[in-house]
């Protein structure tokens, strides 16, 4: 691949042992190049206005601004520059402040190089990325977020909504009726009533209907 389509890459991690490493990682990678390293988060901003790169590998807590208000600056300065998080951080709050900051993607340094050298690439082809436990904490965040499933079908009970979720998800009546501690009789009488109140014919209209609402 020539040098003028390898993705240029800095660095910005004020640790030096890691920003080692990385730059090994990055010179095994044929597809990058490195432009320049970072140790604080005013060295980031300012590498970035100069040297304009395409992909910035940039950890959270860094002295002098940090990566947080790097990310924020850089963005607004050079909105084509992509910024991928690289941190031991996995918290929802670190997570979700560099989304909102603008970050393109959010991995773990205990990730190994196979991992992050995805990572990279995929930030750089213009993806969004993200590791699988940091993917876990976003999904369980949005789900405990999510609309209730009470505004989307208002006319169910919470016990019938509970057993319509369960049925969305292929989950049979003993199972339902395992899992919320019912009869199997109770489970069938809560989806006759749902039958009813959603207007369908049978299981499989109404796991559709649920679908299509968005009831996850």
């Amino acid at each position: 691949m020539d040098n003028m389509e390898k993705l240029s890459v800095l660095i910005a991690d004020d640790h030096p042992v890691f920003r080692k490493g990385l730059r090994a990682l990055l010179a095994s990678m044929p597809e990058v190049e490195l432009a320049g390293e970072a140790t604080n988060g005013f060295e980031a901003i300012t590498l970035a206005e100069q040297l304009q790169p395409d992909v910035i590998l940039m950890d959270l807590q860094m002295p002098e601004g940090g990566g947080l208000a790097a990310i924020r600056q850089i963005v607004q300065t050079s909105p084509h520059i992509r910024i991928l998080v690289v941190t031991m951080f996995q918290d929802d709050d670190s997570v979700f402040a560099a989304l909102r900051a603008g970050a393109s993607g959010y991995v773990l340094k205990d990730m190994d190089d196979v991992e992050i050298t995805r990572a990279i690439l995929a930030v750089g082809n213009g993806e969004a990325i993200f590791s699988p436990a940091i993917a876990e904490r976003m999904m369980n965040f949005f789900s405990t977020r999510s609309m209730l499933p009470a505004e989307i079908f208002p006319e169910l009970t919470e016990s019938e909504l509970k057993v319509l979720k369960l049925m969305s998800h292929g989950v049979s009546n003993e199972q339902i009726a395992q899992q919320l501690s019912l009869s199997v009789k109770t489970v069938r009488n809560y989806i006759s009533n749902i039958y009813s109140k959603l207007q369908v014919a049978d299981r499989a209209q109404a796991v559709i209907k649920a679908r299509e609402a968005g009831l996850e």
